[in-house]
């Protein structure tokens, strides 16, 4: 079923740990936590040790000048975490042998960025008192890991999966010599206003206004507004075309709806929620669109309920992207909503070109 449907935003982090026993086998992989010291968030607020955990998967290679060439960091979408990209449909793809990013020939960091898996969260006690995060502040993260944390002082790539994707955007723009190519997927470079605003707000609204919550300090999960959560995050990351085919009844609907909503009670924590939906609220690369130096391809799918493609602002902005080109994926059965993003089968063959041209580039 969930192969059918594809997975929305928070659904497919939770999922990712119960199907991650049969990816990780496969992979060589390391885990660590980067601590920073004394991080100070935009909002002027400091935390004293900001944890940024990671997974990464092969080693750095250096060239005669003692510079990295094989770095290629892959950043999640809301809720999510590193671990989303050991799943079969993306590692499989991807990091098996001979992949297009074979951790035998590439160096592959993972990370969990702010609020988020095994990162400093509010859920890890702070609760509301944990600083009020936004992108710039989890950018900065980032590249702080990756420069401090794994001393990698060049990325061979640079990919991003919906906020993942919108972070692209910000580390082509912050850091235009840092990396070769730039591959994002599943969002747009503009503020986040419209409907896309619109379903943000009404969960930021159901957990704020359910009496459980009791303003962030609650002893047990305000359940209705997590339910409110599952329910709209269902639809935000859901695919028209495959979800009618696979749910052709209405009890395999009000089957399918129940699982949903019984898992994702058990995972989701109503303040790391909110914290996360309003992180975007700094977003905005569009004024600086022209700052992006690397090449790169940027790739949405149309039925992507959250970046909906009639919208027309994709093909307006790419223009101010001097090596930039933009895909669209036309929906089909094979596509997946928004979670396009996550079937490297999809959209590789765009990824060979991104390769293929940069490498020539290097040489």
């Amino acid at each position: 079923m969930i192969r059918a449907l594809g997975l929305g935003i928070l659904f497919a982090a939770s999922l990712a740990s119960s199907i991650l026993a049969q990816a990780m086998p496969k992979l060589d992989l390391h885990e660590g936590d980067f601590t920073i010291s004394n991080f100070k968030f935009a909002s002027g607020e400091t935390l004293p040790q900001l944890r940024m955990h990671y997974t990464t998967l092969g080693k750095p290679a250096r060239d005669a000048r003692g510079r990295v060439t094989n770095a290629v960091l892959i950043l999640h979408g809301t809720g999510g975490d590193g671990h989303q990209f050991l799943l079969p449909r993306f590692a499989g793809v991807l990091f098996r042998p001979s992949g297009l990013l074979d951790p035998a020939h590439m160096y592959i960091i993972l990370p969990d960025d702010i609020g988020h898996g095994k990162s400093s969260k509010p859920s890890d006690g702070l609760r509301t008192h944990f600083p009020h995060y936004r992108y710039a502040d989890m950018v900065a993260a980032e590249h702080a890991l990756v420069v401090q944390g794994l001393k990698v002082d060049h990325l061979r790539l640079v990919m991003g999966t919906s906020m993942g994707c919108m972070h692209s955007f910000m580390w082509g723009e912050s850091y235009p010599d840092f990396m070769d190519a730039l591959m994002p997927l599943a969002c747009l470079p503009v503020p986040i206003v419209g409907r896309n605003r619109l379903w943000r707000a009404m969960i930021a609204d159901a957990i704020r206004e359910d009496p459980a919550w009791d303003g962030g300090d609650y002893k047990t999960e305000p359940t209705e507004a997590l339910r409110t959560a599952a329910n709209i995050l269902l639809i935000a990351g859901s695919a028209p075309l495959p979800m009618q085919s696979s749910l052709a009844t209405r009890d395999a609907v009000d089957k399918y709806l129940g699982e949903v909503q019984a898992h994702e009670m058990k995972v989701l924590d109503a303040n790391d929620i909110l914290y996360a939906f309003e992180s975007s609220e700094d977003y905005d690369p569009s004024g600086e669109l022209g700052r992006i130096a690397a090449p790169m391809i940027w790739i949405n799918s149309a039925d992507d309920f959250i970046n909906p493609p009639e919208l027309g602002i994709a093909e307006r902005e790419v223009t101010k992207i001097r090596n930039g080109r933009f895909v669209l994926i036309p929906a089909s059965t094979d596509t997946h909503g928004h979670g396009t993003h996550t079937w490297a089968v999809i959209w590789q063959s765009h990824l060979a070109d991104l390769l293929k041209e940069t490498a020539r580039q290097q040489q």
